[in-house]
């Protein structure tokens, strides 16, 4: 007599990064907008640009979410959302050039690590709709 075990779903790729982007990006949005004053103050980052980073990241988390709840996540949303990422990680970084700010070395390592982590993510969400 054979058993075999419940089949369990796979999740793909992109449905995993999805949800992990929003939960990270959620987090993140409320770390900034909750927390802007004393970020602020411990990156050397205007206390204005911290807060309305965090604020402005909500409705993207929810569009994120959004994508991540989808049976299929459609193309075109998970491409926008691709492209806004890379806008993000490489305006993050352009940033450190412009003279706008001036963070200490704690806030320089701090908007180049959120950089990558985002571009990261725009890297996995490619991939992730390619094998879709």
């Amino acid at each position: 007599m054979t058993t075999t075990a419940p089949t369990a779903r796979r999740t793909s790729l992109l449905t995993r990064v999805l949800r992990t982007d929003a939960v990270l990006t959620g987090g993140f949005a409320l770390l900034l907008a909750v927390a802007a004053t004393p970020l602020a103050g411990l990156l050397a980052l205007p206390e204005p640009l911290v807060r309305w980073a965090g604020i402005g990241l909500l409705p993207f988390t929810a569009f994120v979410a959004y994508l991540a709840t989808r049976p299929v996540p459609p193309r075109a949303g998970v491409w926008t959302l691709i492209v806004v990422n890379v806008l993000w990680a490489v305006d993050s970084v352009l940033l450190l050039f412009t003279g706008w700010v001036d963070p200490n070395p704690l806030g320089v390592a701090f908007v180049v690590a959120q950089a990558l982590l985002v571009g990261a993510f725009a890297e996995l969400q490619y991939v992730g709709l390619r094998r879709a």
